[in-house]
């Protein structure tokens, strides 16, 4: 019989789940070639604007096979519903049978990107992180924050967002110890801060090279399709270190797409995340480099994320 987890059990339950280690194993498995990943699944909507996401795929000789979808409605909000929706489904990985189905509505998408962000930051932010930069006001702008703060002892908080109404009640999600400013331009970010998370569905840049203080490490979290883009092609030029979370989804996808597409870059210059967190040579050496990571989501995510939430509901029962 297969097993159906609501929402209220899966949140429940990721509080006992280090969700950052098991990202990081799980990238460090996709770079060995230790997974099978077909290319996303994708459904772009005009009429509300959004985007629908298949991921599938599993990680070899393990229990299980997971296909994950997830999708961004960005009006979704004028309903007072949450943009993110979706589900993930596993299964017996050696006889087909459905084990479970997590009823999540988007929730795993989000917090596993948002621990994705967090290791991004572990192996690439300079050691004195004067500021924390957050573009975006939403769901996953939130958590990237809650997820970093676990990671640095920096409380000066910046943040932008096309409504200041809505950044203002960003702000009031965290305590008082936190000093979260209100940003009136990008460039004022960027003018305070050396740890940038962009969070958006923008589709023109958002941040500008001549803006990026040297030093400054830079997680692109918004553009996972190939009309997104939040950063200026020339700040991946500028970059002494390119990761990409997948390099043959960045040939489609992403920053690092749009930044090759825009002559900035040539893909031979971009290393891949699980390739890097293995090996120091790959990363940052220096306090004074330019460092960008972008994160277009891997189906190993969503298999790492729904396996550990499977496995420990087995262990309450």
């Amino acid at each position: 019989m297969t097993t159906v987890i609501n929402l209220e059990t899966i949140t429940s339950i990721v509080k006992d789940i280090d969700v950052v280690t098991a990202m990081e194993q799980g990238f460090i498995a996709y770079s060995n070639n230790q997974t099978v990943v077909p290319p996303v699944g994708e459904l772009l909507f005009e009429k509300p604007k959004g985007d629908a996401h298949i991921k599938y795929g599993y990680i070899k000789d393990n229990a299980y096979y997971v296909i994950k979808i997830a999708s961004g409605f960005y009006e979704n909000a004028k309903l007072g519903i949450p943009s993110s929706q979706g589900l993930m489904l596993v299964f017996d990985q050696k006889t087909g049978v459905p084990k479970c189905v997590l009823l999540d509505e988007g929730f795993l998408t989000d917090i596993r990107t948002a621990a994705a962000g967090a290791l991004a930051a572990k192996y690439f932010a300079p050691k004195n992180v004067k500021g924390i930069g957050i573009i975006g006001t939403g769901i996953q702008a939130r958590l990237q924050l809650e997820y970093l703060l676990q990671q640095t002892s920096c409380k000066e908080i910046w943040v932008w967002g096309r409504n200041t109404e809505n950044a203002k009640a960003f702000a009031k999600n965290f305590s008082n110890d936190i000093h979260i400013h209100i940003a009136q331009t990008t460039q004022e970010v960027a003018q305070h801060t050396n740890l940038i998370v962009t969070t958006t569905p923008a589709e023109a840049p958002l941040l500008k090279a001549e803006d990026i203080q040297p030093g400054t490490h830079i997680t692109a979290v918004g553009s996972d399709t190939h009309l997104k883009q939040e950063l200026d092609s020339l700040i991946l030029k500028k970059a002494a270190i390119v990761v990409a979370d997948s390099l043959p989804q960045s040939k489609s996808r992403g920053e690092i797409f749009r930044a090759v597409q825009n002559d900035a870059i040539t893909e031979d210059t971009v290393i891949e995340l699980g390739n890097a967190i293995q090996n120091k040579a790959l990363q940052r050496t220096n306090d004074e480099q330019i460092t960008v990571v972008d994160l277009t989501g891997v189906a190993v995510q969503d298999i790492m994320i729904a396996t550990a939430v499977y496995n420990t509901y087995l262990q309450t029962k």
